[in-house]
């Protein structure tokens, strides 16, 4: 049995049918000294039990603001804007801030993307991995701790009884990122946000990570969702994805399909710039231009700057999503002709 009472077997990857989350056209705003900023605007998708979702795209084009929102932890200079995300089947906007406290470390977690300043310096870490089972599961600090060194052993943390009693300063980076998915998992919960997990690690490091959130994933069956630039990890991960830019989904569908065969000029572009072994170019590719200000989202297609497949409609207004294959879905103008290997016109 778990620390929560539910019986845990291995399972096999499989999306569930119901939902754990669902999201609906989500918005945040922020209000800042020089206006508001959209900064997520109009984002959907959904994540079911046993199935991972790779939310990707370049800095600030607000993944993790989406993540925040998911956990109801923005600001208080944000707000959340409009539409409705639902926690199987329940609106989030209806329950209650304590409903709220004990959903957020039991059933959903967020392992934080900066291991250096997200645990306390002033605090064991046994004293870290075992708050949530003293908040949500009501254990004594002696039995607590306990199962904190279980866990830290399970995300192999070797000499885990010595180590429970050490401080953040005392792990390495490496550790210390295992110490907070220990932490995120002690409760057992039914989602896991990872935003960022392998962030200045070394490649060394980031495979261990990854091995050890991968194992603990399919061992309890739970959602996950990782928020991450980096594409490579998306495709070692996850078997759904979705690409972000300028505050929205600009394509979404399984992995595998996205990467033979990319249908948004982003999503392209981002590929292209991959670096690829035996590859003799000189020089890596990258994207012309910058990302809009959100400040002042354009009409069109925020990418239409910055896409050599444009043309006069993209600018006028922003793209109904199409479904170009079954799960496939693409933000695009020309979406359709580029799936069937069209010329890239409208």
């Amino acid at each position: 049995l778990s620390q929560s009472g539910r019986k845990i077997e291995p399972v096999e990857i499989r999306p569930s049918r119901l939902p754990l989350i669902e999201v609906t056209d989500l918005a945040v705003h922020f209000e800042t000294s020089r206006g508001l900023v959209r900064a997520v605007d109009g984002v959907s998708f959904s994540v079911g039990r046993n199935e991972r979702l790779g939310l990707v795209g370049e800095s600030g084009c607000g993944k993790t603001v989406t993540t925040r929102a998911l956990m109801r932890q923005i600001p208080p200079s944000g707000r959340i804007a409009g539409g409705r995300v639902l926690w199987k089947g329940k609106d989030m906007a209806a329950m209650s801030d304590r409903d709220i406290r004990r959903l957020r470390g039991a059933e959903m977690v967020v392992i934080p993307q900066d291991p250096m300043t997200s645990l306390n310096p002033v605090f064991t870490v046994g004293n870290q991995v075992a708050e949530p089972m003293m908040s949500h599961l009501g254990y004594r600090r002696a039995k607590a701790t306990k199962e904190a060194a279980r866990y830290l052993n399970r995300v192999r943390i070797p000499q885990a009884e010595r180590r429970i009693g050490q401080f953040p300063f005392e792990f390495s980076g490496g550790m210390r990122q295992r110490a907070l998915i220990a932490m995120g998992l002690t409760c057992d919960p039914e989602l896991i946000i990872a935003d960022e997990p392998t962030t200045a690690l070394d490649m060394t490091v980031q495979s261990q990570i990854l091995a050890v959130l991968s194992e603990e994933q399919r061992r309890t069956g739970a959602g996950l969702i990782l928020v991450t630039h980096d594409l490579s990890l998306i495709a070692k991960m996850c078997e759904r994805m979705a690409v972000m830019y300028a505050g929205r989904i600009v394509e979404h569908g399984p992995t595998r399909d996205i990467f033979r065969k990319p249908v948004h000029p982003y999503t392209e572009a981002l590929l292209r710039s991959l670096p690829v072994p035996g590859d003799d170019r000189k020089r890596l590719y990258s994207i012309e231009g910058q990302p809009p200000d959100p400040l002042a989202w354009p009409d069109g297609c925020r990418f239409e700057p910055r896409c050599p497949h444009a043309f006069d409609r993209c600018a006028e207004a922003y793209p109904d999503v199409e479904e170009v294959a079954v799960g496939h879905q693409v933000a695009c103008l020309i979406a359709r002709s580029r799936a069937e290997g069209g010329p890239g016109r409208g």
